[in-house]
């Protein structure tokens, strides 16, 4: 599409306005030679071209000279094109109208001759050819028209010819509109089409070739012409099919229309979104990242494949993907062809490195790469001047001159390459990190249940060199190695399948827990007291008996130690709604307020002197994990008051209810 350039200034419009008039007027003569007719469109489009180009140069010479009768000219102009029209549609009077044609194409002979004899030399200089074939097709018309009134009909070979000549003269149009750059004429056709175009011209030119050849067979006659005829159609076609589906020949084609259609060697927008489709792909499609950014470099020139390498953690730099090519060896660390690419950033046009080693500091490729005759480019993975990866391509199709063009676009393609393989390794690092923290997390949940059993070993070591001659001594001591062994146990089937316990969680005697938890926990002259309030003795909770157990008796313990001598700790509960709430206040030396919002659940973060900083944290996310939850009101000075609640055993709720 032909377009104005600049915003489309008057000139320029105009211009374009004549030329499509012009090419409508070609258009209306051949259907009226085509068909012998004088249509109303045909006689239109006679009138409007001598209008077309007497307005033109009319806006040239106000442009250029600042004529001000540039309306009444141009009015002048629009009643000869309205006269022309009436005699010939309406009146259907020739000659009548032959008079008024030769009258327009006069007036058009004096606006060129005005506009050529008052502009100044560098608007003659670029409206000399312009005026030229303007003045070239009036004259031609006023020949044509002046003989028709004087013979009384038109000549239909000097009317036949006029539009061969008026072809010839639209060279010189476009010389002027190319030396106007404020009216210049820019063809803008997208590269896809302008290929296709070519193929599909190609393509008919060869079909017109066999076409003629075939009708020449048969036109010089023979007795195996039909023969001829059908062999050779049958050859073209599968010669036809061959070219289309060869690469090559698509590559040739796609580097000729580069040539010699445009200035640049790529498409940039449509390779750069065909670059970023391919690396952004899900990877899910069979491909993995590596595999997808050397398809990808590799199709930017052409090239039939290659190799990828990328970084190890231990320096090397391992094959990740390969395309049309042999295996590739890993490189080590310290490789001279990595060293080289780090430094420099360069691109290694390997032909060159052959002929001049010199331009390449002398460099040491790798056997399989230098070895490989087919083996064209190294393009380096740069990620902020970080050497995360090489791609090795191979020689396309065409073998295309290594220049400038091509360096820059696989530089800037090789690192957007780089910033999406620096992602990938990032996210992987990082979900590793977390299975790292996660396992640490599980580690620190389990020493610090260790921790408790420990101390429950040491307390029963304690006492057994006075009460190891009692049989209820005994027994107890049986019973609760038994348990330790229970727990331990449990932990390891923990470190093998994760943080969460096995078993589901079940209804549990909310009671028994609170015995289990409280017994034992004294400390002296520390008071502890257990109040049910309406919970029920048989009302049951949902959690696990001894991980609920731990987390109760962990709070019960360090409230007892938070708290002097002298002191209390209460234990209360109560029900609310569908859940059990268990209080634990104790009359200690509280906490801040800042403490409890900042340090109090940090993990590894313990106030007390053989602590681990796990205990606050390890009860709140069991507690959540079991759709309870845990909170803590506390005042220096006065004590702490933590807040545990757990969801009801539905069986236990209904009894609650049911008086």
């Amino acid at each position: 599409m032909l377009t104005a350039r600049g915003g489309g200034r008057g000139p320029g419009r105009l211009l374009v306005a004549a030329v499509l008039v012009q090419a409508a007027w070609g258009a209306a003569n051949a259907m009226t030679l085509a068909y012998g007719t004088w249509p109303l469109a045909t006689a239109l489009i006679e009138a409007l071209r001598p209008f077309a180009w007497s307005a033109f140069m009319l806006t040239l010479l106000r442009t250029w000279v600042g004529t001000p009768a540039l309306g009444f000219g141009i009015a002048l102009s629009a009643v000869l094109a309205v006269a022309q029209t009436w005699l010939a549609a309406v009146a259907a009077d020739p000659i009548s109208f032959a008079l008024v044609a030769l009258v327009a194409n006069i007036y058009t002979l004096l606006c060129v001759e005005q506009v050529y004899r008052n502009a100044t030399p560098p608007y003659r200089w670029a409206s000399k050819f312009l005026c030229l074939a303007v003045a070239a097709m009036a004259a031609l018309d006023v020949a044509l028209y002046a003989t028709a009134v004087n013979a009384g009909r038109v000549e239909a070979s000097a009317w036949i010819a006029r539009g061969f000549a008026f072809a010839l003269a639209a060279p010189l149009v476009a010389v002027t509109a190319a030396r106007m750059p404020s009216w210049r004429l820019d063809v803008r056709v997208s590269r896809t089409v302008v290929f296709h175009s070519a193929t599909l011209l190609a393509s008919g030119l060869f079909l017109l070739t066999v076409a003629a050849a075939t009708y020449g067979v048969r036109w010089f006659g023979s007795s195996y012409g039909t023969l001829i005829q059908i062999l050779l159609l049958f050859a073209a076609l599968v010669a036809m099919v061959a070219l289309l589906a060869s690469g090559a020949l698509r590559a040739r084609l796609r580097v000729f229309v580069t040539k010699h259609f445009f200035s640049y060697r790529f498409d940039y927008r449509r390779e750069w979104l065909h670059l970023t489709a391919a690396l952004a792909r899900p990877e899910g499609d069979g491909e993995g990242l590596p595999h997808r950014a050397l398809s990808a470099l590799a199709d930017l020139v052409d090239s039939p494949g290659g190799a990828l390498w990328t970084r190890r953690d231990d320096g090397r730099f391992g094959c990740d993907a390969r395309r049309s090519t042999r295996e590739r060896d890993p490189l080590p660390a310290d490789a001279p062809l990595a060293g080289f690419l780090a430094t420099t950033g360069w691109i290694v046009d390997l032909d060159e490195w052959r002929r001049y080693p010199g331009r390449y500091q002398h460099l040491t490729l790798p056997p399989s790469i230098a070895d490989d005759p087919d083996a064209w480019l190294i393009v380096p993975l740069l990620l902020h001047d970080d050497l995360i990866g090489l791609v090795q391509l191979q020689r396309g199709r065409i073998d295309p001159r290594v220049e400038w063009e091509l360096l820059d676009v696989l530089k800037t393609a090789g690192r957007q390459v780089a910033g999406h393989l620096g992602v990938r390794l990032a996210v992987e690092k990082l979900v590793q990190a977390q299975q790292f923290d996660s396992f640490n997390r599980m580690s620190a949940f389990v020493v610090h249940d260790l921790k408790n059993l420990v101390a429950q070993l040491s307390l029963l070591l304690g006492n057994a060199p006075r009460h190891r001659g009692n049989p209820e001594f005994q027994r107890d001591m049986l019973e609760t190695v038994e348990n330790v062994l229970e727990r331990m146990q449990r932990l390891l089937m923990q470190l093998r399948v994760g943080t969460r316990p096995i078993e589901q969680p079940a209804p549990v005697r909310l009671s028994a827990v609170l015995g289990a938890a409280v017994g034992g926990k004294r400390n002296a002259g520390v008071k502890v007291a257990v109040e049910f309030g309406d919970v029920t003795e048989e009302a049951s909770v949902i959690a696990h008996e001894d991980r609920l157990e731990r987390v109760i008796g962990h709070l019960v313990q360090n409230a007892t130690e938070a708290t002097p001598p002298g002191g209390s700790v209460r234990v209360s509960t109560r029900t609310d709604g569908g859940e059990a709430i268990v209080e634990i206040a104790d009359t200690g030396r509280g906490m801040s307020r800042a403490f409890v919002e900042t340090e109090l659940f940090k993990p590894f973060a313990s106030t007390k002197p053989h602590g681990m900083g796990i205990g606050a944290f390890e009860s709140r996310e069991y507690l959540r994990e079991i759709g309870g939850s845990l909170a803590v009101s506390s005042i220096e000075g006065v004590g702490s008051t933590f807040t545990v609640r757990l969801p009801l055993a539905r069986s236990s709720v209904a009894a609650d209810v049911t008086p």
